[in-house]
């Protein structure tokens, strides 16, 4: 890149692209949009415009910054309305449920060009993602449909067994405490919130530390699609209205996104752990391999959309390259000419790969990562890596990384992509031995016998082994989970129903009888639980 600045005046801004100010001053609770009079938190963006001191974070509006009583307030209607499973929407049949999400569908889609302009000026994602986001987010609260759709027909017939008849369906859990990340504010939370929502519980929605305004346009819809309790709004500082919640005892499952330490704090807090099923996506470190044998071009390429989509800011992402040393040089030349090919700049712009980035924080840590690197013997190979300006970072591809660097253990979640050479096969596999986390690893490698041996250890070491390709969440159907400290339960769009979700039954003797009690339930709909209506 040109050292040129990638910021510009505001008055270069394309129109159709400006947002104003959206200065929120509403959350939902128990099924109203409650005015909030009282301190906000700023949101800034990381797009910054030139001012009177220098280059400054653009303020986008800003939003409630509720305290522990609104928490304990927003907890009290979320038990309220799953009231121990007997609440209107514990209890409403799943074509009922089906109904409501999809009208919350059809009113989410509505908002689809503001939601998308939020992510792009809150988050810096670019145009094409932040569209990608959205649109897939719809399309996974579809397939979520047709896959309880399908759950429920499965369910929708008794079994018989040892003199025993039975009806197996699933049923709620309770009080789920949904909490994401700000990288896929809508999409990551979503994948959790959804699948807890249509299985009949209760929600707490605590919001992102970046990505907040890009929900409030779905507030209304979540207030018209849903019995009042189903969905509660939380904002504010994590540290100070989480810990009362989980304290109280009466959060059934908590669907976090995030840091394993933090999750691991916040099951800490809950007074009855037997009583908490956690859903998890944490930590990675995902390893990509590449050996002799690897089509460099085609390593090269994936690597760079594992290490870079979205500015690396993905927990999916590609943190580590290890590359055999007969082809190291040559791969590092390839890499870096083509991450030099990147076209910076505002999220908006045609063809822009790598925009500002939304925490405050990061580009000092990362150039403090790879400051550490360079002191013990490592370079910055391609041109303008790590350059900084402001929120801005250029991604820098750093050679040789060794086991002495913070970059080869610490997640940096950023465009920053180290890379290790190695002799020994068994160098990236003791790696992934000995890491604390186990989510992903990508294996480039055009050899039947190389890849196979590679195969059958890593398979035991994360949950997801790509061939010839980058590490990735999708597709939706696919499980998405990790090992070690990377992930506890399963999501995808078939797994998270069951997550989320405990088998139930009705059983009774087969006697003649207890037939026609049964048949009569069910004949005359006297219970949304024992059915054999057919979804279609």
């Amino acid at each position: 890149m040109s050292k040129q600045s990638v910021f510009k005046e505001e008055n270069q801004f394309p129109e159709e692209y400006k947002i104003p100010e959206i200065h929120q001053r509403l959350y939902l609770l128990n099924g109203e949009c409650v005015e909030w009079a009282g301190a906000v938190d700023t949101v800034y963006s990381p797009i910054c415009v030139p001012g009177p001191n220098g280059l400054e974070r653009k303020v986008v509006g800003s939003i409630p910054k509720t305290t522990p009583k609104e928490a304990m307030e927003a907890l009290d209607a979320a038990v309220a309305a799953y009231n121990n499973g007997l609440g209107e929407w514990p209890n409403m049949s799943v074509e009922g449920r089906i109904k409501c999400m999809q009208k919350f569908v059809y009113l989410m889609i509505q908002q689809r060009d503001l939601v998308i302009k939020l992510l792009m000026w809150e988050i810096g994602k670019t145009l094409a993602d932040a569209t990608k986001e959205f649109d897939r987010t719809v399309d996974y609260i579809n397939d979520t449909i047709d896959a309880l759709k399908d759950l429920d027909r499965e369910s929708s017939r008794f079994q018989q067994a040892e003199g025993t008849m039975a009806q197996i369906r699933r049923a709620p859990l309770g009080v789920v405490l949904s909490m994401g990340p700000f990288n896929y504010p809508l999409n990551e939370i979503f994948t959790t919130l959804i699948p807890a929502l249509i299985m009949g519980n209760t929600i707490l929605f605590k919001l992102p530390k970046h990505g907040v305004l890009a929900h409030y346009p779905l507030l209304n819809a979540f207030k018209e699609a849903f019995p009042k309790g189903t969905v509660n709004t939380l904002y504010g500082k994590g540290s100070e209205i989480i810990s009362p919640i989980m304290e109280s005892g009466k959060v059934n499952v908590l669907a976090f996104i995030g840091s394993s330490k933090v999750a691991n704090g916040l099951k800490k807090q809950h007074p009855k752990v037997n009583r908490l099923r956690a859903i998890l996506s944490l930590d990675a470190k995902n390893a990509a391999i590449v050996t002799k044998h690897a089509d460099l071009d085609v390593a090269v390429s994936e690597c760079i959309l594992g290490a870079l989509s979205f500015n690396g800011q993905r927990c999916t992402a590609l943190k580590l390259i290890f590359v055999q040393k007969d082809v190291a040089d040559e791969f590092v030349k390839k890499l870096s000419e083509a991450v030099s090919a990147l076209k910076p700049g505002l999220p908006w712009e045609s063809g822009v790969k790598i925009t500002p980035l939304p925490e405050a924080d990061k580009p000092q840590y990362l150039k403090d990562c790879i400051a550490d690197a360079v002191e013990k013997g490592a370079k910055v190979v391609n041109e303008d890596g790590g350059y900084t300006e402001a929120s801005f970072v250029f991604p820098a591809v750093v050679y040789p990384v060794n086991s002495d660097m913070r970059l080869y253990h610490e997640e940096q979640f950023g465009p920053v992509i180290p890379v290790v050479p190695f002799e020994s096969i068994d160098e990236p596999i003791d790696y992934q031995v000995n890491a604390s986390h186990g989510m992903q690893v990508s294996i480039f490698s055009n050899n039947a016998e190389e890849v196979s041996s590679l195969i059958d250890p890593f398979v035991n070491l994360v949950s997801r082994v790509n061939i010839n390709c980058q590490a990735q969440r999708g597709p939706d159907v696919f499980p998405f989970t990790g090992r070690k400290d990377s992930a506890e339960g399963t999501l995808s769009v078939f797994d998270a129903l069951r997550s989320f979700s405990i088998r139930s039954l009705v059983a009774a003797k087969i006697t003649d009888d207890n037939k026609e009690l049964l048949n009569t339930i069910v004949r005359d709909h006297k219970s949304n639980f024992l059915s054999t209506d057919y979804i279609f």
